[in-house]
C-alpha cells in the first residue's frame, strides 16, 4: 500500500510538472504572439489577450462539474488520458493559427477538454493515506511550480531564438509525454465504480451542505482572480519598463519562473507545517503574505526588483492552494472527493477566467501598476473571509473526523 501511494505520487509528479512545462512554454507570452504573429495592434492588445486567456478558463469552468461527475463514475485515470492526448493535438493546431479570432475559438476547445493538473491532484487525494495527504499534495504544487519555473524560461528561450509559433510545438510534444506517463504508468487502487452517475445539480446542493467546502469554493476563485489579473499584462508591463522588444519574452520568463521557484521551496514545507497547526491557519498566512507581496509591487519601477518581490509573493502564496487541497480531503468524504476536486476546479476557472479578462480591461484603461494594488486587495479580503468563516481554525489531519462530522 506504501509503496504504491508513493510511487503513483512520482509518476503524478511528472506527469503534472510536464503538462505545466507544456502550458508555460507558449500561453504567457500569447500577449507577445499575438501582437507579432496575428498583427493585434498595441490599443487593443490587452483586451484581445484578456479574452484569450479567460476563454479557456470560462469554457473549463462549465464544464468540469460534468468531468468530475464522470471520473466519479469511471475514474480519475480515464480523465488524466483524456485530456492529455486532447491537450495535445490543440497545442499542435495553435502552430497553423492565423488570426485572433481563430487563437479564441481553440483556447475555447482546450477549456472543454482540459483537466489533466485536477484529476491528477484528485487522484493524489483519493490514492493517499489521509495522514499522508497533506505532505502529497504539497509535493504535487511543486510539480505544476517546476513546469512553470522552466516553462518560462524554455519559452523565452524559444522565442528569441525561433519565433513565438514555434513554442506551441514544444507545448504540444511535451504534453503528449504527459499522456503517456498516464496512460502507461499511472495506477488508480481499489475505483468502486457507482451504479449510476451522479447530477451536477445533486452535486452542487450536496457542496452546499458542506459549509467549509462552500467557502473554500469562493477563497479559491477570489485567490486565483486576484492571480490571474495580471497573467495578461505581465509581458506587457515589463516591456513598459524600459526592456527592449527582443528580450522581452526571455525577461518576462525569468519573471514568471521567481514565483515557480518559491513554490517549489515552500510548499512542501507549508504542508508538513500545515500537519502540524492546521491548513486554514497556512490558508491564512499565505493570503496575508501574498496580499503585502502584491502592494508592493506597486512601488517598483526596474525589473530586477520587480522580479525579486514576485519571488518574496511567491514564497507566501505558496501556502495557499496545497492547503485549500488538504483542506478538501479533510472536510469530505471518499465517495465525493472526484465531484469536490472538479467543484474546486471549476471555481478555480472562474476565478481564472474573471481575472485576465478585468486585467485586461483595466490595463486598457489605467496604469498597470496599480492592478497590483487591486490584486492585494483582493487577497486581503480572501483573509478576511477565511478569518471571519473560522477557516483558519480548521483542525489539522489528526482531527479529519471531528471536523467532518461539524461540516455535514
Amino acid at each position: 500500500m506504501e509503496f504504491s501511494w508513493k510511487k503513483n505520487l512520482v509518476v503524478l509528479w511528472a506527469g503534472v510538472f510536464f503538462c505545466s512545462m507544456a502550458y508555460s512554454i507558449s500561453i504567457p507570452f500569447l500577449p507577445i504572439f499575438m501582437h507579432s504573429e496575428l498583427g493585434v495592434g498595441e490599443k487593443y492588445l490587452s483586451i484581445w489577450a484578456g479574452l484569450a486567456f479567460g476563454i479557456t478558463f470560462l469554457s473549463s469552468a462549465l464544464i468540469s462539474p460534468f468531468w468530475g461527475s464522470l471520473a466519479d463514475k469511471y475514474g480519475r485515470k480515464p480523465m488524466l488520458v483524456r485530456s492529455g492526448y486532447s491537450l495535445a493535438a490543440l497545442y499542435f493546431i495553435n502552430f497553423f493559427v492565423q488570426d485572433p479570432v481563430q487563437l479564441v475559438l481553440l483556447r475555447l476547445f482546450q477549456g472543454l477538454l482540459a483537466g489533466f493538473i485536477p484529476a491528477a491532484i484528485a487522484l493524489v487525494g483519493t490514492n493517499t493515506p489521509e495522514e499522508k495527504t497533506g505532505y502529497a499534495l504539497g509535493v504535487m504544487s511543486t510539480a505544476s511550480a517546476s513546469g512553470t519555473i522552466i516553462g518560462p524560461l524554455l519559452g523565452g528561450l524559444i522565442s528569441f531564438t525561433l519565433d513565438n509559433r514555434s513554442a506551441f510545438l514544444f507545448s504540444s510534444g511535451i504534453v503528449l509525454i504527459s499522456a503517456l506517463v498516464a496512460t502507461f504508468l499511472v495506477h488508480e487502487k481499489e475505483f468502486k465504480r457507482p451504479k449510476v452517475r451522479s447530477k451536477i445539480k445533486d452535486d452542487l446542493k450536496q457542496a452546499a451542505g458542506i459549509p467549509i467546502f462552500f467557502a473554500l469554493l469562493g477563497l479559491v476563485a477570489m485567490s486565483n482572480f486576484s492571480v490571474m489579473i495580471l497573467e495578461p499584462l505581465i509581458t506587457i508591463y515589463v516591456k513598459d519598463m524600459g526592456v527592449s522588444s527582443d528580450r522581452t519574452s526571455l525577461v518576462s520568463g525569468i519573471i514568471f519562473s521567481a514565483v515557480g521557484v518559491a513554490t517549489v521551496i515552500m510548499a512542501p514545507r507549508w504542508g508538513r507545517i500545515g500537519g502540524k497547526i492546521g491548513y486554514g491557519k497556512v490558508l491564512l498566512i499565505g493570503l496575508i503574505g501574498g496580499a503585502v507581496g502584491n502592494l508592493l509591487q506597486f512601488f517598483v519601477t526596474g525589473y530586477v526588483g520587480f522580479g525579486i518581490l514576485r519571488f518574496v509573493y511567491g514564497l507566501f502564496f505558496a501556502g495557499v492552494f496545497p492547503a485549500v487541497n488538504a483542506m478538501i480531503v479533510q472536510v469530505t468524504k471518499p465517495e465525493f472527493r472526484g465531484r469536490a476536486f472538479s467543484l474546486n476546479q471549476s471555481a478555480t476557472q472562474i476565478g481564472t477566467m474573471a481575472g485576465p479578462l478585468v486585467g485586461g480591461v483595466l490595463g486598457a484603461f489605467m496604469p498597470i501598476h496599480w492592478i497590483f494594488v487591486v490584486n492585494g486587495v483582493a487577497l486581503l479580503i480572501c483573509a478576511f473571509i477565511a478569518h471571519y468563516k473560522k477557516i483558519d481554525q480548521t483542525a489539522p489531519f489528526r482531527s479529519t473526523k471531528a471536523v467532518e462530522g461539524k461540516s455535514q
